[in-house]
C-alpha cells in the first residue's frame, strides 16, 4: 500500500486542491498526502471526499495531514501526524488498526520516538529548504539522511522512511542510497511539464537505486 512515490498536493483553494490531486492521480501517482493548510474544516473535507473517491478509483492511497477527524469523516486510508499534533496512539485508537499512520521526524531520537509509537512509516526533513512548509526544521542533507539510516541499521531496527523537502530529481539515486524506502514530493509532481511522465522517470529511477544500493 506504501508507494515509493508519496505526493504531497498543494493549492491555495479548493479549486486547486482538486485540481492537482486529479492530475497527480491521472499521471499515475498511487499514494497521495492531501495538505491544506490554512484551510477551514469544510473546504479540507470536501477535497478529501472528492479525492478519496477519484484514489479508490485510482486504486491509490489517499492520506490526510493533520486531522484524524477529517481522515474518519473521509474514510481516508491514513493519517500524517507532525510531533506536535494529535498522538499516535490516539490516531489508532479512532481510525483502528486497519488505517496508515505517518509521522514526521527530523531526528534520529524523533524517528526512534515514531517507531516506538508504531507508526507505519516516517516522513523525514527537510532535505534541504522548501518554501512548501513553514516553520522549517533544521535541514538535514544527505549526511543526516546517511547518518540517521544507518544508526536505525546498527540498532537492528526498521521502518519506511520517506526523504522530504526540496528534493530535486537529481537528489533522488543518492537519497535512495541511503536507505530511505521513498521520496515524498510536491513541486517536482505539481509543476512537471509532463507529469506522467516524471512519476515514470521517478520510478525508474527509485527502481535503479534500490538495485544498486
Amino acid at each position: 500500500m506504501l508507494s515509493k512515490i508519496h505526493y504531497i498536493s498543494r493549492g491555495n483553494s479548493v479549486e486547486e486542491q482538486k485540481m492537482h490531486i486529479r492530475n497527480a492521480l491521472d499521471a499515475g501517482c498511487k499514494m497521495v498526502q492531501l495538505r491544506f493548510k490554512n484551510a477551514s474544516k469544510a473546504e479540507i473535507l470536501e477535497v478529501a471526499l472528492a479525492a478519496k473517491a477519484w484514489c479508490s478509483d485510482a486504486h491509490a492511497c489517499l492520506i490526510i495531514n493533520d486531522s484524524i477527524e477529517i481522515a474518519r469523516e473521509a474514510d481516508a486510508d491514513g493519517v500524517h501526524l507532525g510531533l506536535t499534533d494529535d498522538s499516535i496512539a490516539e490516531a489508532r485508537s479512532i481510525l483502528g488498526p486497519d488505517k496508515l499512520i505517518g509521522g514526521t521526524a527530523n531526528t534520529l531520537e524523533d524517528v526512534l520516538q515514531r517507531i516506538e509509537e508504531r507508526c507505519d512509516y516516517v516522513g523525514l526533513g527537510p532535505f534541504r529548504f522548501t518554501t512548501t512548509k513553514a516553520n522549517l526544521s533544521p535541514i538535514l542533507g544527505l549526511e543526516g539522511y546517511t547518518r540517521i539510516l544507518s544508526e536505525l541499521t546498527n540498532r537492528h531496527l526498521s521502518i519506511p522512511v520517506y526523504a522530504i523537502g526540496g528534493i530535486l530529481k537529481e537528489d533522488v539515486p543518492a537519497l535512495i542510497q541511503t536507505g530511505v524506502y521513498g521520496i515524498a514530493l510536491s513541486g517536482m509532481i505539481t509543476d512537471a511539464a509532463d507529469r506522467a511522465a516524471r512519476i515514470y522517470e521517478l520510478e525508474q529511477i527509485v527502481n535503479h537505486a534500490e538495485i544498486s544500493r
